[in-house]
């Protein structure tokens, strides 16, 4: 299994996370959406564990290839797994798609508990950790979660330039790490188009559908599609309910939180909730639907990109402030909105997203709420206008997506 996986692309932002815990009684989780590369840091994993143990026994599960399917339950994940640990070696065990096991927690509390191999699985749900193993090993784990491509990542995997044409193809296309196995990317629009739609498919109908027992396939499906026309807008469970009246159809509002929540769990969108900076109040209604992948996004909506960009570009920037560590939230202060509010140790930074600067109204829109803010953190109004207003008098900077996104915050 190892030896096919030579010319792997480092992703070090996850490996250099795990490697410290290496050989550590912790059991190491990576946790992301289907077809974000989770499998492949697994590999890159047993590869720099080869490098430093040859000697090493790596016993490795997928979940989704037929030689593991006799793997059904907790107690055959422990038995398959205790059969093939050697004695006197430094036995490591990588379980892909864990959560396909039922009652996998039976099994990793065994195998944890006897310390006589070192960890790692990985998993398309973001509740995985939410029942008997958080409780059973609360301080035990790390979790990590795996995003798609950062436009970084994106340029490295293509081998592209940081060009105004490669960050449309970005913006278009997304970040899933296989799309770089395709045709290149000036003949790939069909190629592209077809995977997004199965990866969509396999996402609603493994992690969504049969996970969760969803019975109203179409509301769901129409609700993925609502979120992606009304992506970076503010919307609720009781909003979504009242316009569904309009249009003659009946849903309960809890019915729309419990569908909405199913989508979250398969980390196809992500909830922002809305805070009030002056009184550090986190509201309870009115949240922003982002979706991990701007490509799976884009598969969604009827309108050619060019008409949806404003969107688009916002979930960009969304997704890069997710994809450096920081917790996300929307601004809230005196009834001017700060598109978005992320804190990481300590600190924070405030982003306003414009797609363009044009007039002296649209600056005054976009900077007065930053200026408003009366601390001295970094404050930074993203855009894709050519032309870009120098640091204002409050010390904002004025930055082209292209650039923001390559940022070491």
């Amino acid at each position: 299994m190892i030896e096919t996986f030579k010319n792997l692309i480092i992703r070090k932002a996850y490996t250099e996370r795990v490697q410290p815990y290496i050989g550590s009684h912790i059991i190491k989780i990576l946790t992301g959406q289907r077809r974000t590369g989770k499998s492949y840091i697994l590999y890159q994993l047993m590869e720099e564990i080869k490098k430093t143990g040859p000697d090493a026994n790596l016993i490795y599960i997928n979940t989704e290839f037929a030689e593991f399917r006799d793997i059904q339950d907790g107690r055959d994940l422990y038995e398959y797994v205790s059969a093939r640990l050697q004695s006197g070696k430094a036995n490591y065990v990588f379980i892909d798609e864990i959560q396909e096991i039922a009652g996998f927690e039976q099994g990793m509390k065994s195998l944890f508990a006897e310390e006589k191999c070192d960890l790692y699985c990985t998993g398309s749900n973001a509740h995985l950790l939410s029942g008997e193993l958080a409780t059973y090993l609360a301080g035990r784990y790390i979790q990590i979660q795996v995003h798609p491509l950062s436009y970084s990542e994106f340029l490295v995997f293509h081998g592209l330039e940081n060009t105004l044409e490669t960050l449309q193809k970005y913006l278009h296309i997304g970040g899933l790490p296989y799309m770089a196995s395709l045709a290149p990317l000036n003949r790939s629009e069909e190629l592209s188009q077809e995977y997004l739609r199965n990866i969509y498919e396999s996402i609603l109908l493994r992690d969504v559908i049969a996970r969760e027992n969803i019975r109203n396939i179409q509301f769901l499906e129409n609700l993925a599609a609502y979120a992606a026309d009304n992506t970076g807008s503010l919307f609720s469970a009781n909003n979504i309910s009242k316009y569904l009246k309009n249009q003659r159809v009946n849903m309960p509002v809890q019915t729309v939180i419990t569908y909405l929540s199913a989508l979250q769990k398969s980390f196809l969108v992500r909830k922002v909730s809305r805070i009030d900076i002056k009184g550090l109040k986190i509201f309870e209604i009115g949240e922003k639907y982002y979706f991990e992948d701007i490509g799976l996004r884009n598969i969604l909506v009827k309108n050619p990109l060019i008409l949806d960009i404003a969107k688009v570009i916002e979930n960009a920037v969304y997704n890069f402030l997710v994809q450096r560590d920081f917790t996300v939230y929307v601004g809230s202060l005196g009834g001017a909105e700060i598109d978005f509010v992320a804190e990481k140790l300590g600190t924070k930074l405030y982003v306003q997203v414009a797609f363009r600067i044009s007039d002296e109204e649209t600056a005054r829109r976009e900077f007065g709420g930053l200026e408003r803010i009366d601390d001295n953190f970094p404050k930074y109004v993203v855009t894709l206008d050519d032309y870009l207003p120098a640091y204002s008098e409050s010390g904002i900077r004025c930055v082209h997506l292209k650039d923001f996104l390559m940022m070491d915050l």
